[in-house]
């Protein structure tokens, strides 16, 4: 499976397209199709997931079960109340809405960073500021690498 790895810069044009880098369209596009969500989940970047990973990451259920979870229906307000489903287009731009730029301080240039399974769309400076102001610890490295090691498998 492809993955989405790796960082670009892109710009915003006039009315907030984008257009999504090649190596991340051509993996998104081949691995996902052309369907997104485009949304926020802390209002520091905007995200982009194909919809297929959207679905697998919010639960979607038939029986819809999991929208009685409170703090599911919180995440789920969260990151719908700006956030829409989309399609690239034929030249590979999405629409970033004027309130996710707003929130997440998009100029025209912007530093586009491939997350494995979804991008991040940054504004350069707030990236590498918040990258510097908050290395990896150690402590960090430790809990990453729980989180990754294979189930069921000891450390």
């Amino acid at each position: 499976m492809k993955i989405l790895v790796g960082s670009y810069s892109a710009k915003l044009d006039a009315s907030g397209r984008i257009k999504i880098p090649e190596k991340f369209r051509e993996v998104i596009e081949e691995t996902y199709g052309k369907d997104v969500v485009v949304t926020s989940l802390a209002n520091e970047a905007v995200q982009v997931y194909p919809f297929p990973v959207w679905e697998r990451m919010t639960g979607a259920d038939p029986e819809m079960t999991l929208s009685l979870q409170p703090r599911l229906r919180k995440f789920m307000a969260q990151v719908n109340y700006k956030g829409n489903h989309q399609q690239l287009d034929s030249k590979g731009r999405i629409l970033i809405n004027q309130a996710l730029r707003d929130k997440a301080q998009l100029p025209g240039e912007v530093e586009v960073v491939g997350m494995t399974h979804h991008l991040e769309i940054w504004n350069k400076q707030n990236l590498e500021r918040m990258l510097e102001d908050k290395p990896l610890t150690d402590e960090d490295f430790e809990t990453i690498a729980r989180l990754l090691a294979p189930r069921g498998k000891p450390e």
